[in-house]
């Protein structure tokens, strides 16, 4: 005779566990070596891993050059010296990507803005990226603002995502 505590345990444990729960996320780590340039070897290593959906977990390193776009400002600026990566947000996909990369002066000021080609190396770059597998992130325009924004979708035959505000 099967124990009544142990059935409701099981049925708790059924009831617990989703078979369509979302597969959890992929860890990339990557190491940039003096000279290389940030962004393009971020770009690079997307497009060779076939990553569709992912986020920088974190960064640090150093740079000798910097070449930054600043909020509202439609080119880049750029400069030279030694500069300490302070972070790198934003998401990555062999579709295209949206980073972020905030850095200190040898002063100990600190400032960022959208990260651009031209940002090489000085002594590392240690970066890590997590990816969601059952995610597609694409640069689109959806008429909500002038530029190419993320648009979240679901691997095909996978339940939408949740997003905020939409009509879901």
């Amino acid at each position: 005779m099967t124990h009544p505590f142990l059935m409701l345990c099981a049925l708790c444990l059924c009831a617990c566990t989703s078979p369509s729960a979302p597969p959890a996320a992929v860890v990339y780590a990557l190491r940039l070596k003096p000279g290389q340039d940030l962004n393009r070897e971020i770009q690079q290593f997307v497009a060779a891993n076939g990553i569709e959906a992912a986020w920088v977990a974190t960064c640090v390193g150093s740079l000798t050059e910097y070449s930054l776009r600043f909020a509202d400002q439609q080119q880049g600026s750029s400069g030279v010296g030694r500069f300490e990566i302070l972070a790198l947000a934003g998401t990555v996909s062999k579709h295209g990507s949206h980073l972020h990369l905030a850095l200190g002066d040898p002063d100990g000021r600190a400032f960022g803005g959208h990260l651009l080609d031209g940002c090489r190396v000085y002594t590392t770059a240690e970066i890590l990226l997590q990816a969601a597998p059952d995610l597609v992130f694409l640069r689109e325009n959806d008429g909500s603002t002038p530029w190419q924004e993320l648009q979240i979708r679901r691997r095909t035959g996978q339940v939408p995502p949740y997003l905020p505000g939409s009509a879901q």
